[in-house]
């Protein structure tokens, strides 16, 4: 059978189509994203304006056409922060099956840290220490405190980078005390994490697709370390090239960032947001390892709803 998951975050939509074969296994068989920003200037006020909705029924629209190459059977699409949270949600849902024929399924933040969890553990390999899983999306962020068996605590905050950087209008490049004031915001926000953290202390930072597999590609473009590739779902970040890669983000304009290799087009924006929040939770929890999963809420979904694992 073949199927396909749509993640419809905040920033970006994301496809995923697959192959299931009888023995449970899958094979993924096509990748694509699109650019919507659905919170583009409106995300803190609660709704969705017209042009990223309906720049958001269009990513759907062209979705249609891999459907249709790859007959696809069955589509799994799943909406997060921006739609959930807005008071055009519903109206967005409902547009997008009438044009579309795509049903949409809008999740809670702990159903998508559910999902972010499966979908991070098939990824990596997991063992009996704690791990602190970080992803960070547009309009939420998601952290979950696990190993391979269980998950010991986990959050959905409103920390997306687009709602951050809607709030923060930060100067470009950003400015010293900028910085401050966006971690003190952090403090005061995640000290529910902070809470969870003094009763399981984590041994590294899993960085769940996104933004974090920008800053492999950085990092390959800087240090020749080798870039993304197409079966390895896993990679370990030396943290002397994280904050070489930071406090290069932090000091270049958005026109200078264009530059930068390895950083793609719809992420040049709110990288600046992602890094800072990187930044803070390694600093702020004392952790001192990365590793970065290919593999988030898609693959989540195909793990925990469908019951499959990759072949």
């Amino acid at each position: 059978m073949i199927f396909s998951v749509i993640d419809l975050g905040t920033n970006t939509f994301n496809l995923l189509i697959a192959e299931r074969f009888p023995n449970g296994t899958f094979k993924k068989l096509f990748n694509t994203k699109i650019s919507v920003k659905l919170g583009e200037g409106t995300i803190n006020e609660g709704y969705i304006s017209d042009i990223p909705f309906e720049r958001g029924i269009n990513a759907l629209k062209y979705f249609q056409h891999y459907l249709h190459e790859y007959k696809v059977e069955h589509t799994y699409a799943f909406a997060t922060s921006a739609i959930r949270s807005a008071s055009n949600g519903v109206e967005f849902v409902e547009q997008a099956l009438k044009t579309t024929g795509i049903l949409i399924t809008v999740i809670d933040g702990n159903e998508e840290a559910d999902l972010i969890y499966h979908g991070n553990k098939m990824a990596i390999k997991m063992d009996d220490s704690v791990s602190l899983i970080m992803d960070i999306g547009g309009g939420s962020t998601e952290f979950i405190i696990a190993n391979r068996s269980t998950i010991f605590w986990k959050q959905s905050f409103l920390l997306g980078a687009a709602r951050l950087l809607e709030k923060f209008k930060l100067s470009d490049p950003i400015l010293p005390h900028e910085i401050e004031q966006f971690n003190n915001y952090l403090r005061q926000e995640l000290a529910p994490l902070f809470d969870a953290s003094r009763t399981f202390e984590s041994v590294e930072l899993i960085g769940s697709s996104g933004a974090f597999d920008s800053v492999i590609d950085m990092i390959a473009g800087e240090f020749s370390t080798g870039d993304l590739k197409e079966n390895q779902t896993e990679y370990s970040i030396n943290l002397e090239h994280y904050f070489f890669i930071s406090e290069m983000i932090k000091k270049t304009s958005i026109k200078d960032r264009y530059q930068i290799k390895g950083l793609i087009e719809m992420r040049v924006d709110m990288i600046v947001i992602s890094i800072l929040l990187i930044d803070f939770i390694l600093r702020e929890l004392g952790i001192k390892a990365i590793r970065v999963s290919t593999f988030s809420l898609k693959e989540g979904v195909i793990s925990l709803k469908l019951g499959l694992t990759l072949s």
